[in-house]
């Protein structure tokens, strides 16, 4: 299988391509760099590889949540090069992505992964490890404020872990749920190789789209308006 995947969801611009002889990236922190970078890299990985993008199954798109510019600049490339070159589009979760690599580097049972909203509030969702490591959903992505995680069982706090950048953006949150959460991980960004292993997964269950059909994961419908019961 021949996979590109992508993803500009968050401060990190992060590129890999699945082939015969294994995983070329590219994955690098650099704030509102992504225009500059992304394409560049692509590029990169496709001389390293010796391939075209006729080559490719398909496109992997990490679709958010996390920056509505970010998001945007990945879901016009990955739409570009799936009309160009014929393919589907597999849309994963940036956040399972995060997911996907706590679990592929530790051996924590469940990990949650809390991305930078701003406005006060992050992106949340929570993944119990599953057969070959896959996350599976253990709490659906959503907005969430810095309050305690209701559905957490205290009981299971040391088999679970924190991940994502939002746990150092907002302190207040880490404090309002220490009692249910074990451990920290230094992962706080998407990498582009570890949407590949839930993107084959979709492709097993035939869930590529057309480029068309996109739809990028926002969750919050719009920047300008802040969030119920903030202050003015």
């Amino acid at each position: 299988m021949k996979l590109l995947a992508i993803d500009t969801s968050s401060l990190a611009c992060s590129v890999a391509l699945l082939c015969e002889d294994g995983i070329a990236e590219r994955h690098a922190e650099q704030e509102r760099e992504h225009t500059r970078l992304l394409v560049p890299m692509i590029r990169e990985v496709l001389e390293e590889t010796g391939m075209a993008t006729t080559d490719l199954d398909a496109v992997v798109l990490g679709n958010g949540p996390g920056s509505f510019i970010g998001m945007r600049i990945a879901a016009s490339v990955a739409q570009g090069i799936a009309h160009g070159a014929g393919l589907k589009i597999v849309p994963v979760s940036s956040m399972a992505a995060v997911s996907a690599q706590v679990f592929a580097t530790s051996d924590h049972l469940e990990v949650v992964v809390a991305q930078d909203a701003h406005m006060g509030e992050v992106y949340l969702g929570v993944w119990r490890r599953g057969e070959n490591d896959l996350p599976l959903v253990s709490l659906p992505e959503r907005l969430h404020t810095q309050t305690p995680i209701g559905e957490l069982d205290e009981s299971c706090a040391n088999s679970r872990i924190a991940a994502g950048c939002g746990w150092q953006r907002y302190p207040d949150l880490l404090a309002a749920n220490e009692n249910l959460i074990g451990n920290r991980s230094p992962i706080r960004y998407p990498r582009a190789r570890y949407l590949l292993p839930l993107a084959a997964d979709a492709l097993a269950r035939e869930l590529a789209i057309d480029p068309a059909d996109l739809v990028p994961a926002y969750l919050r419908s719009t920047v300008a308006r802040p969030p119920a019961g903030s202050k003015p």
